[in-house]
């Protein structure tokens, strides 16, 4: 089952999420990179930008899980 963002305060959580899991280590689990890729992929494209600002705002070291080449 995707997971979509329905709205801000979920991509919030998510960014969250995203934090607390550095903090326990330089790596984020292949699991979590697989869930937020699907659900930058699969949500509004408005909140996949939102949660690329806060990602770069609050957990930068994260960005580079999250960049794609296309």
């Amino acid at each position: 089952m995707a997971y979509r963002w329905k709205n801000r305060i979920e991509v919030d959580e998510a960014v969250v999420v995203v934090m607390n899991s550095l903090e326990k280590g330089p790596d984020i689990s292949p699991w979590l990179v697989r869930t937020m890729n699907a659900a930058i992929k699969d949500s509004d494209p408005a909140f996949g930008t939102y949660f690329f600002e806060e990602i770069k705002k609050h957990a930068p070291g994260a960005v580079r899980f999250f960049v794609t080449e296309e």
